[in-house]
C-alpha cells in the first residue's frame, strides 16, 4: 500500500475509532460493547500506522507517542465486553498510557497547536483519571465528570491527528 494510502487509511480508522467510541458511550451495554470494540480496533490501526510512518520521517517523538497510545487503547479494548466496574483496572492502566502518549504527540512541534493544546488537556484529564483509579478510587469508563468529560477532548485531538495525516496524503504537509 502507498504511503499517500496508509496516511488515509491512518485518517479514516482514526475519525471512524473516534465516531463509534463516542457512540459507544451513549449506548446501551450490548451495543457499547460492539461499538468500543470496534472503536478500540480502529484506533489501534490508525495509531500503529502513524507510529510506523513516524519511524520512518525519524520523528522519534511522535512514533514513540503514537506507540504508547496504542498500548493504553489494547488495554482498553480488552475491556469492552466487560461490565463498566469490571473494566476499572484496566481502563485505568488504559487511560493512563493514554495520558502518556497524548502527552509525547502533543510535546512535538509538528502537530497544529490547536491538536497539541486538546491532546495535551486531554492527557492531564486521564491522568488524573488513571491516578484516582489507582488510588483506589471506584471509577468507571463512563463516571462523571471524569473520565466522561475528557473523551470530547480525546475525539478532537483524534480528529486533529487524522486531518493531519490526511492532508499528508494529499500532498499537504
Amino acid at each position: 500500500m502507498s504511503t499517500n494510502r496508509l496516511a488515509l487509511f491512518a485518517a479514516v480508522s482514526l475519525a471512524a475509532g473516534a465516531l463509534l467510541g463516542l457512540a459507544g458511550s451513549f449506548s446501551p451495554p450490548a451495543i457499547r460493547g460492539v461499538a468500543w470494540g470496534l472503536d478500540g480496533t480502529l484506533l489501534v490501526m490508525g495509531a500503529l500506522i502513524l507510529a510506523v510512518h513516524h519511524v520512518k520521517l525519524g520523528n522519534e517523538q511522535l512514533a514513540a507517542g503514537f506507540l504508547t497510545f496504542v498500548a493504553g487503547q489494547a488495554l482498553v479494548v480488552s475491556s469492552s465486553a466487560m461490565t463498566l466496574a469490571a473494566s476499572s483496572p484496566s481502563f485505568g492502566a488504559g487511560v493512563g498510557l493514554w495520558a502518556a502518549g497524548l502527552a509525547l504527540v502533543s510535546a512535538s512541534s509538528k502537530m497544529p497547536v490547536f491538536v497539541r493544546a486538546t491532546g495535551a488537556i486531554a492527557s492531564v484529564l486521564f491522568a488524573i483519571v488513571a491516578l484516582r483509579i489507582f488510588g483506589g478510587t471506584a471509577l468507571t469508563p463512563l463516571s462523571s465528570p471524569l473520565p466522561f468529560d475528557a473523551y470530547p477532548l480525546l475525539v478532537l485531538t483524534l480528529f486533529g491527528w487524522a486531518w493531519v495525516h490526511y492532508r499528508c496524503s494529499r500532498g499537504a504537509v
